[in-house]
């Protein structure tokens, strides 16, 4: 017996570009802010949502190269790639949840993603499917995505790791003040004991700078996942009234 579960299918690829883009501005905030707690709070949080989906993908894409029952290389198309979509979410919830280095996950990711263009352009060029443009692009999106997660992940291990490290962090210096005569006239003076002092004041923020190429690609990652979710809300909303109207 075979059920027809590709607008579901479509579904769990919304759900994922949403659930990473949003744990992705998360981090970068807190990066940002030279929050390493931070940081980890929101992938570790991440991990059970993610887990869940990648098993749930996992199952049905296993399910599906076994019992697809049309003829051709459907099942070829659809559900090679979206097996490797749910092992990389699994891979990547093993790793939020244990707090191991994400760019083994990223890695996997990136090899995942290059398939899935690969796939994605395949079908294209052999006219598979209604909307091979459509198919093209959405294989693309998220592709995109698995080929950027690497860079992205290593940043974020590197930042764990080393978060007051010199290659990435750079504390902002603090603002400069107009000099003024009080201040003048107190460097002359005694110390007074108990009195105030240049180490009782306040100091400013201390925020984490990220090299412009880190910035890029942490940018150019968000704008990826944001186009993936377009993407598989296009092909959902195409594929969902005939899904619903013929149902098995």
């Amino acid at each position: 017996m075979f059920v027809d579960f590709l607008a579901f299918q479509q579904a769990t690829l919304l759900i994922a570009a949403v659930l990473i883009g949003y744990v992705g501005v998360l981090a970068a905030f807190a990066m940002r802010r030279n929050d390493a707690a931070g940081v980890r709070s929101a992938l570790r949080g991440a991990a059970v949502p993610i887990g869940a989906l990648g098993s749930i993908a996992t199952v049905l894409a296993i399910w599906a190269e076994m019992a697809w029952p049309l003829p051709g290389s459907y099942n070829i198309l659809f559900t090679d790639v979206y097996l490797l979509f749910g092992v990389t979410l699994v891979v990547l919830a093993v790793s939020l949840a244990s707090y191991s280095k994400l760019q083994y996950a990223g890695l996997f990711a990136f090899v995942s993603g290059g398939l899935a263009i690969a796939y994605g352009w395949s079908g294209y060029h052999l006219g598979m499917t209604k909307d091979p443009f459509e198919t093209f692009l959405l294989y693309g999106a998220f592709g995109l995505v698995g080929l950027l997660s690497f860079p992205a992940s290593v940043a974020v291990d590197h930042y764990l790791t080393h978060p007051e490290s010199a290659v990435f962090a750079a504390p902002l210096a603090t603002a400069h003040r107009r000099p003024s005569l009080a201040g003048a006239t107190r460097a002359v003076q005694p110390v007074v004991p108990g009195g105030p002092s240049a180490a009782s004041e306040p100091s400013a923020p201390r925020f984490f700078r990220v090299p412009l190429y880190i910035n890029a690609a942490f940018v150019v990652f968000l704008v990826a996942i944001a186009l993936a979710a377009i993407a598989a809300l296009l092909y959902l909303d195409s594929t969902l009234p005939a899904h619903l109207h013929s149902a098995p």
